[in-house]
Protein backbone atom coordinates (compact mmCIF):
# COMPACT_ATOMS: atom_id res chain seq x y z
CA UNK A 1 0.00 0.00 0.00
CA UNK A 2 1.45 3.35 -1.05
CA UNK A 3 0.80 6.10 1.50
CA UNK A 4 1.68 9.75 0.93
CA UNK A 5 1.07 13.04 2.68
CA UNK A 6 0.80 14.65 -0.75
CA UNK A 7 -2.32 14.54 -2.90
CA UNK A 8 -0.62 12.93 -5.88
CA UNK A 9 1.90 10.14 -6.40
CA UNK A 10 4.83 10.65 -8.76
CA UNK A 11 4.64 8.17 -11.63
CA UNK A 12 1.00 7.27 -10.96
CA UNK A 13 -2.41 8.52 -12.03
CA UNK A 14 -5.30 8.48 -9.59
CA UNK A 15 -8.15 6.75 -11.37
CA UNK A 16 -10.73 6.73 -8.59
CA UNK A 17 -11.29 8.28 -5.17
CA UNK A 18 -12.77 5.81 -2.72
CA UNK A 19 -13.28 8.16 0.22
CA UNK A 20 -11.81 8.88 3.62
CA UNK A 21 -10.11 6.08 5.51
CA UNK A 22 -8.94 6.23 9.09
CA UNK A 23 -7.32 4.35 11.91
CA UNK A 24 -7.97 5.29 15.52
CA UNK A 25 -6.29 4.12 18.70
CA UNK A 26 -6.70 5.32 22.27
CA UNK A 27 -3.71 4.94 24.56
CA UNK A 28 -2.69 5.63 28.13
CA UNK A 29 0.50 5.15 30.08
CA UNK A 30 0.48 2.75 33.03
CA UNK A 31 1.07 3.99 36.57
CA UNK A 32 4.58 2.50 36.47
CA UNK A 33 5.20 4.17 33.11
CA UNK A 34 4.12 7.52 34.54
CA UNK A 35 6.51 7.09 37.47
CA UNK A 36 9.31 6.23 35.04
CA UNK A 37 8.43 9.29 32.93
CA UNK A 38 8.44 11.52 36.01
CA UNK A 39 11.89 10.24 36.96
CA UNK A 40 13.18 10.83 33.40
CA UNK A 41 11.75 14.36 33.45
CA UNK A 42 13.93 15.20 36.46
CA UNK A 43 16.99 14.80 34.22
CA UNK A 44 15.55 16.62 31.19
CA UNK A 45 15.97 15.67 27.56
CA UNK A 46 14.02 13.07 25.61
CA UNK A 47 11.45 11.22 27.71
CA UNK A 48 11.92 7.88 25.97
CA UNK A 49 9.05 6.20 27.83
CA UNK A 50 6.59 8.69 26.34
CA UNK A 51 8.32 8.76 22.96
CA UNK A 52 7.93 4.98 22.66
CA UNK A 53 4.25 5.23 23.63
CA UNK A 54 3.66 7.95 21.02
CA UNK A 55 5.45 5.94 18.31
CA UNK A 56 3.46 2.78 19.11
CA UNK A 57 0.19 4.74 19.04
CA UNK A 58 1.02 6.35 15.67
CA UNK A 59 2.08 3.02 14.18
CA UNK A 60 -1.10 1.33 15.37
CA UNK A 61 -3.29 4.13 13.98
CA UNK A 62 -1.34 3.99 10.68
CA UNK A 63 -1.73 0.20 10.44
CA UNK A 64 -5.48 0.45 11.12
CA UNK A 65 -5.81 3.14 8.42
CA UNK A 66 -3.98 0.93 5.89
CA UNK A 67 -6.25 -1.98 6.87
CA UNK A 68 -9.32 0.21 6.33
CA UNK A 69 -7.97 1.30 2.91
CA UNK A 70 -7.29 -2.31 1.94
CA UNK A 71 -10.84 -3.27 2.89
CA UNK A 72 -12.10 -0.41 0.70
CA UNK A 73 -10.15 -1.83 -2.27
CA UNK A 74 -7.58 0.97 -2.39
CA UNK A 75 -4.14 0.81 -3.98
CA UNK A 76 -2.93 3.88 -2.08
CA UNK A 77 -3.79 6.56 0.47
CA UNK A 78 -3.10 10.22 -0.35
CA UNK A 79 -3.26 13.29 1.86
CA UNK A 80 -2.42 11.20 4.93
CA UNK A 81 -2.29 13.05 8.24
CA UNK A 82 -2.08 12.33 11.96
CA UNK A 83 -4.13 13.98 14.67
CA UNK A 84 -4.10 13.49 18.43
CA UNK A 85 -6.53 14.61 21.11
CA UNK A 86 -6.44 14.19 24.84
CA UNK A 87 -9.71 12.52 25.82
CA UNK A 88 -9.02 12.88 29.53
CA UNK A 89 -5.95 13.30 31.68
CA UNK A 90 -3.40 10.72 30.54
CA UNK A 91 -5.60 9.20 27.82
CA UNK A 92 -4.95 10.21 24.22
CA UNK A 93 -6.68 9.38 20.96
CA UNK A 94 -4.39 9.12 17.92
CA UNK A 95 -5.95 9.26 14.47
CA UNK A 96 -4.34 8.54 11.09
CA UNK A 97 -6.48 9.46 8.09
CA UNK A 98 -6.36 10.14 4.39
CA UNK A 99 -8.12 9.54 1.08
CA UNK A 100 -8.19 6.00 -0.32
CA UNK A 101 -7.58 5.90 -4.07
CA UNK A 102 -7.17 3.52 -6.99
CA UNK A 103 -4.06 4.20 -9.05
CA UNK A 104 -2.24 3.03 -12.15
CA UNK A 105 1.24 3.75 -13.49
CA UNK A 106 1.46 6.85 -15.64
Amino acid sequence: MLVATTYDLAGYVITKHLGVVRGVTVRSRSVLGNVGGAIQSLFGGNLSIYTELAERARQEAYDLMVEHATQAGADAVVGMLYDANEIMDGITEVLAYGTAVKIQRA
